[in-house]
C-alpha cells in the first residue's frame, strides 16, 4: 500500500484517533467508513456507530492549525503543527477542475466531528506510524494538543449555505487535487449555532 502524504494522511489519522475514542467511550458498534466521500454511506461519512438503535454518520474534519508552541510551528518540518488561527475550513468545492460542490453541501452525515490537532513528528514519521499496530500507533503518536468539537451537521450546513458567500475562498490541496474552502472564525460558528459540543482533550482518553 502507498505511503498516505499531506492531507489524506492527516485525515486518516484524525480517523483512527476518533474511532479509537469513540469505542472507548462505549459507543457501540463504530465503525470507520473505508471509502468516505461516495459510496454505500453516501456523500461525506467517515464514521458510523449506534445509539439509540440508530446508526449514526459522521463526518471527520480534522485541522492542524492548533499548535501554541512558537519553536514548533517555526520548524517547517512539522506540517501537521500549525498556529492555532481560531477557525473553522469547511469544504465549498471538492475539486477545483469539475467543480463538484464540496462536502459542507452534500455530506449527509448526522454529526461533523471538527477535530483540532497539533502533531509534534514530521510527516515520514506520522506516515511510518500510521502503518504500525494500534498499540504501537497510539504510544508513540505524539499529540501535543487537541480538542474536539461536535457540530449538528444539519444546522451548520442550513448556516453556511446562507453566509458562505460572505467569506474568502481559500485553495487547499487535497490527495492529488486542490479543493475550496471558506475560513470562518469560530465564534461565527459558535455564536448562532446551538447543541455544539467540546471534548479537550481527545487522545489522552484514548491512551488510558
Amino acid at each position: 500500500m502507498a505511503r498516505l502524504t499531506g492531507a489524506v494522511l492527516l485525515q486518516a489519522v484524525a480517523q483512527r484517533i476518533l474511532v479509537a475514542y469513540l469505542a472507548k467511550t462505549g459507543h457501540s458498534d463504530v465503525r470507520p467508513v473505508s471509502n468516505p466521500g461516495r459510496g454505500q454511506m453516501g456523500a461525506g461519512v467517515d464514521i458510523t456507530y449506534t445509539a439509540g438503535g440508530r446508526q449514526v454518520k459522521v463526518k471527520v474534519k480534522p485541522d492542524s492549525y492548533f499548535g501554541t508552541d512558537p519553536a514548533k510551528v517555526n520548524d517547517r518540518s512539522l506540517v501537521f503543527y500549525r498556529p492555532d488561527a481560531g477557525h473553522y475550513a469547511f469544504e465549498s468545492i471538492s475539486n477545483s477542475i469539475t467543480r463538484e460542490p464540496g462536502w459542507m453541501f452534500n455530506s449527509d452525515a448526522n454529526e461533523m466531528y471538527y477535530y483540532y490537532l497539533a502533531l509534534a513528528q514530521d510527516e515520514d514519521e506520522i506516515a511510518a506510524l500510521f502503518g504500525e499496530p494500534d498499540a504501537i500507533f497510539f504510544s508513540e503518536l505524539k499529540v501535543e494538543r487537541d480538542e474536539l468539537r461536535i457540530l449538528p451537521m444539519r444546522a451548520t450546513q442550513e448556516w453556511f449555505t446562507a453566509h458562505f458567500e460572505e467569506y474568502t475562498p481559500r485553495p487547499a490541496s487535497v490527495g492529488e487535487h486542490s479543493a475550496w474552502y471558506r475560513l470562518i472564525p469560530r465564534s461565527d460558528i459558535d455564536g448562532v449555532i446551538s447543541g455544539i459540543r467540546t471534548m479537550s482533550p481527545v487522545y489522552s482518553g484514548v491512551l488510558r
